[in-house]
């Protein structure tokens, strides 16, 4: 995927993952691993030095966050080039249950089972790193998240493999430097305000709680691309989702966030059930998402579907996905499942065209006959066969419906 389709991407539906990747980044801040370094940040900005401006304060504030910037942007890029290069594997089994396990190894130490911690002496010496002024804040920041790897590196794992499997350098930068500007919230309110800090306590690994949450969810999502019994797991029904948000309110309550699994074993037991009921309401949730609103009827394979197509006279839809490709299953929800887009799409042949194994000629071949380059591409076909539209990107209902009358 180009960095235009990345920007295609970022204009029609990825607001959200970019608002999330933020939040996250400032919850990452938040958690205990991260917070010790709030006392080691505030005397190199000088935020309650009555000799340094806030002025100087947010400048060096802004140095330090742009030292992360740089570092987590770099690792997004990489990310990203090396999704490019793999992305013909993302939906092997062989790379999806890995990912899926690291995940879980990752929630589990969200949930304190054991601590992700470099050598003390490693840390002491990269706490050492840089000196006084801008350059030394700049280079603090760039060593500040591998100090605060405990932490930063379960959420930061989730994103590097959001990031390769978008395969776009652009966002693989951009989301990663989001990112990092969620984590430099926090230093830039105390360069500004020199603001009093909340003692560290429960709170903070209730936030840990969620991200260990988080990180199953996602383990899951990832192994519902190869396991059926997970991969229908989920209902287009109203009484499904109502269930589902009931699960994760009760595990809420019982103490799924706020308890801790170093409390006494009452406790410990119901922050196990709480933890469960959450990871299968939050996985019910996800499936409701994920199950499109309008049963259609798709051709699986070029050929077939444009020769059925002809045969009966009609127009076709061809829709170029993959199964690693996010925006292609957005597209099943949010654009064809939409009642009015699947009414519109009642005389059409629906062709579903498979491009995960972009190193096979067939499917090399097929994508220079249609100009897919891209994914997802949408292609329309007039009655006769012949290419009437061609859309390199993530088509929203609204633009699809107007070009859809057009086709004859």
């Amino acid at each position: 995927m180009s960095p235009d389709a990345g920007h295609e991407l970022l204009k029609h539906g990825y607001l959200w993952a970019y608002v999330s990747v933020f939040v996250a980044g400032f919850l990452t801040s938040l958690t205990p691993c991260v917070y010790p370094m709030i006392s080691i940040t505030v005397s190199l900005f000088g935020a309650r030095d009555k000799d340094v401006s806030r002025r100087r304060a947010m400048l060096l504030a802004a140095a330090y966050v742009a030292g992360i910037g740089v570092m987590y942007t770099t690792l997004g890029v990489s990310f990203a080039l090396a999704g490019k290069a793999f992305g013909t594997f993302m939906a092997s089994p062989f790379v999806m249950v890995p990912i899926a396990v690291l995940f879980l190894v990752m929630s589990a130490s969200m949930f304190g089972a054991f601590e992700l911690a470099l050598p003390s002496s490693v840390q002491a010496r990269l706490s050492g790193v840089g000196g006084k002024g801008f350059g030394g804040a700049f280079a603090m920041g760039l060593v500040g998240g591998i100090i605060a790897a405990p932490c930063t590196g379960p959420v930061l794992a989730s994103v590097l493999a959001f990031v390769a499997e978008s395969r776009s350098v652009f966002i693989g930068g951009s989301m990663l430097f989001t990112y990092a500007l969620g984590m430099g919230v926090l230093f830039f309110a105390i360069a500004a305000f020199a603001v009093s800090l909340p003692k560290s306590g429960g709170w903070m690994e209730a936030v840990k709680s969620i991200f260990g949450v988080v990180m199953a969810l996602a383990a899951l999502y990832f192994l519902r691309l190869v396991v059926p019994s997970l991969a229908h797991y989920g209902n287009a029904a109203n009484w499904w989702l109502g269930v589902h948000i009931g699960l994760v309110l009760v595990g809420a309550a019982l103490g799924g966030i706020h308890l801790s699994f170093h409390d006494p074993a009452l406790a410990r037991l119901r922050k196990g059930v709480g933890v469960a009921l959450l990871i299968v309401g939050g996985f019910g949730i996800i499936g409701w998402t994920l199950t499109p609103k309008a049963e259609l009827v798709w051709i699986h394979g070029e050929p077939v579907g444009v020769a059925a197509a002809k045969a009966a006279k009609k127009p076709a839809l061809l829709d170029f996905y993959a199964d690693w490709c996010l925006p292609c299953k957005e597209m099943d929800i949010k654009t064809f499942a939409k009642p009015e887009v699947a009414e519109a799409l009642s005389r059409f042949t629906l062709v579903k065209v498979d491009m995960t194994h972009d190193d096979d000629p067939a499917v090399e071949e097929l994508r220079k006959r249609y100009n897919a380059a891209t994914l997802p591409t949408v292609v329309l076909l007039d009655s006769a066969g012949r290419v009437s539209v061609t859309l390199n990107h993530e088509v929203k209902p609204e633009e699809l419906l107007p070009l859809l009358a057009k086709v004859q």
